[in-house]
């Protein structure tokens, strides 16, 4: 029995440290690809872009609900004197405005069913302003997301769309 203990406890040691590497590292890696994959498919970078409405002929990975619009916006706080203005225009439904960080994390979500929704993303570090939300890594992805069931509530859905606003500023010192 004790000259199994030895390499039983490598064995468990090994098995530990890489699930803890593979918790730590994954995320980044999986976000990184997400940031370049969306920046390919030409999701723009401080702007929110709507994507095509879900068809189960538009999905390639992960299904997205049909029932939805989306828009996405990549972000990059990595100047400290930068900061998002954003802007979720009123829905008549359900709609929610998402952060995702670059480690996968939603580390914020706000609902606004039927009323205009505003908000600031800090960069992480910053001094925390009244309303405002300091993001905990420099880049990642804001989501927003409408009911829309069917083919006319997703047209005025992206006619909404339009008054949505994710714009890069600086922080007035």
């Amino acid at each position: 029995m004790k000259r199994w203990f030895a390499p039983l406890a490598v064995l468990l040691a090994s098995a530990v440290g890489m699930h803890a590497l593979t918790l730590h590292f994954a995320p980044r890696l999986i976000m990184g690809r997400a940031m370049a994959v969306l920046e390919q498919r030409g999701i723009a970078l401080h702007a929110f872009t709507a994507t095509p409405r879900v068809t189960p002929q538009a999905q390639q990975v992960v299904r997205s609900s049909p029932d939805l619009y989306y828009a996405l916006c990549r972000y990059d706080l990595s100047d400290p004197a930068a900061h998002l203005d954003l802007r979720m225009a009123a829905w008549p439904a359900y709609q929610s405005l998402s952060f995702f960080d670059a480690r996968t994390d939603n580390f914020a979500t706000l609902r606004g069913t039927g009323q205009l929704v505003t908000t600031r993303l800090l960069p992480p570090g910053s001094t925390p302003e009244p309303g405002a939300i300091i993001t905990p890594t420099p880049s990642g992805i804001i989501l927003i997301r409408r009911l829309a069931p069917d083919a006319a509530r997703h047209a005025a859905a992206a006619a909404a769309g339009k008054a949505d606003a994710c714009q890069l500023m600086q922080i007035s010192r």
